[in-house]
Protein backbone atom coordinates (compact mmCIF):
# COMPACT_ATOMS: atom_id res chain seq x y z
CA UNK A 1 0.00 0.00 0.00
CA UNK A 2 1.41 3.44 -0.94
CA UNK A 3 1.88 6.17 1.66
CA UNK A 4 -0.95 8.23 0.12
CA UNK A 5 -3.35 5.29 0.21
CA UNK A 6 -2.39 4.48 3.81
CA UNK A 7 -2.87 8.14 4.83
CA UNK A 8 -6.26 8.26 3.12
CA UNK A 9 -7.37 5.04 4.84
CA UNK A 10 -6.30 6.50 8.19
CA UNK A 11 -8.21 9.71 7.49
CA UNK A 12 -11.39 7.76 6.75
CA UNK A 13 -11.08 5.85 10.02
CA UNK A 14 -10.65 9.07 12.06
CA UNK A 15 -13.64 10.86 10.50
CA UNK A 16 -17.01 10.42 12.18
CA UNK A 17 -19.76 8.93 10.09
CA UNK A 18 -21.57 11.60 8.13
CA UNK A 19 -25.30 11.21 7.77
CA UNK A 20 -26.13 12.90 4.49
CA UNK A 21 -29.90 12.42 4.75
CA UNK A 22 -30.33 15.23 7.29
CA UNK A 23 -28.08 17.51 5.25
CA UNK A 24 -30.00 16.87 2.04
CA UNK A 25 -33.35 17.39 3.77
CA UNK A 26 -32.42 20.74 5.36
CA UNK A 27 -30.08 22.26 2.78
CA UNK A 28 -31.57 25.01 0.62
CA UNK A 29 -29.86 24.67 -2.77
CA UNK A 30 -31.32 28.03 -3.84
CA UNK A 31 -28.78 29.72 -1.56
CA UNK A 32 -25.96 28.36 -3.75
CA UNK A 33 -27.42 29.75 -6.98
CA UNK A 34 -25.48 32.74 -8.35
CA UNK A 35 -27.44 35.94 -8.85
CA UNK A 36 -26.25 38.90 -10.91
CA UNK A 37 -27.34 42.30 -9.67
CA UNK A 38 -26.66 45.79 -10.87
CA UNK A 39 -24.94 47.82 -8.18
CA UNK A 40 -23.46 51.27 -7.94
CA UNK A 41 -19.97 51.49 -6.45
CA UNK A 42 -19.20 55.09 -5.56
CA UNK A 43 -21.34 56.30 -8.46
CA UNK A 44 -20.07 53.78 -11.02
CA UNK A 45 -22.69 51.29 -12.28
CA UNK A 46 -21.49 47.70 -12.49
CA UNK A 47 -22.79 44.15 -12.21
CA UNK A 48 -21.87 41.85 -9.35
CA UNK A 49 -22.49 38.10 -9.42
CA UNK A 50 -22.72 36.38 -6.04
CA UNK A 51 -24.49 33.35 -4.66
CA UNK A 52 -27.85 34.14 -3.06
CA UNK A 53 -26.55 33.40 0.45
CA UNK A 54 -24.05 36.29 0.10
CA UNK A 55 -26.77 38.68 -1.07
CA UNK A 56 -28.71 37.70 2.07
CA UNK A 57 -25.70 38.40 4.28
CA UNK A 58 -25.10 41.75 2.53
CA UNK A 59 -28.72 42.63 3.23
CA UNK A 60 -28.15 41.81 6.91
CA UNK A 61 -24.97 43.94 6.98
CA UNK A 62 -26.81 46.85 5.33
CA UNK A 63 -29.70 46.57 7.76
CA UNK A 64 -27.41 46.50 10.81
CA UNK A 65 -25.66 49.64 9.49
CA UNK A 66 -28.91 51.43 8.56
CA UNK A 67 -27.93 51.75 4.90
CA UNK A 68 -28.35 50.08 1.52
CA UNK A 69 -26.39 47.17 0.04
CA UNK A 70 -24.95 49.68 -2.48
CA UNK A 71 -23.66 51.80 0.43
CA UNK A 72 -21.98 48.75 2.02
CA UNK A 73 -20.37 47.75 -1.28
CA UNK A 74 -19.27 51.34 -1.99
CA UNK A 75 -17.70 51.54 1.46
CA UNK A 76 -15.78 48.28 0.93
CA UNK A 77 -14.68 49.40 -2.55
CA UNK A 78 -13.54 52.82 -1.34
CA UNK A 79 -11.65 51.46 1.69
CA UNK A 80 -9.85 48.74 -0.27
CA UNK A 81 -8.77 51.34 -2.85
CA UNK A 82 -7.58 53.77 -0.17
CA UNK A 83 -5.70 51.22 1.93
CA UNK A 84 -4.60 48.57 -0.58
CA UNK A 85 -4.77 50.19 -3.99
CA UNK A 86 -7.69 48.02 -5.09
CA UNK A 87 -8.36 44.33 -5.46
CA UNK A 88 -8.38 42.05 -8.51
CA UNK A 89 -11.36 39.96 -7.41
CA UNK A 90 -14.00 42.23 -5.87
CA UNK A 91 -16.65 39.49 -5.65
CA UNK A 92 -14.16 37.31 -3.74
CA UNK A 93 -13.50 40.21 -1.38
CA UNK A 94 -17.24 40.62 -0.82
CA UNK A 95 -17.52 36.93 0.07
CA UNK A 96 -14.71 37.34 2.62
CA UNK A 97 -16.45 40.42 4.07
CA UNK A 98 -19.64 38.35 4.43
CA UNK A 99 -17.86 35.49 6.20
CA UNK A 100 -16.03 37.98 8.44
CA UNK A 101 -19.38 39.52 9.34
CA UNK A 102 -20.60 36.11 10.49
CA UNK A 103 -17.41 35.30 12.42
CA UNK A 104 -17.04 38.66 14.20
CA UNK A 105 -19.21 39.11 17.30
CA UNK A 106 -20.11 42.72 16.42
CA UNK A 107 -20.50 41.92 12.72
CA UNK A 108 -19.24 44.12 9.89
CA UNK A 109 -19.53 47.75 10.94
CA UNK A 110 -19.08 50.69 8.62
CA UNK A 111 -16.88 53.42 10.07
CA UNK A 112 -18.67 56.69 10.75
CA UNK A 113 -18.45 59.03 7.75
Amino acid sequence: MSQDAAREAGDVQRCPKVHSESFVETFNMDLAQPQSRSVRLNGLATCLRLEEVYWNILSEIASSNDCSINAVLSYVDREVHLHYGGVKNFSGLVRVVCVTHLLTPEGFQLAPA
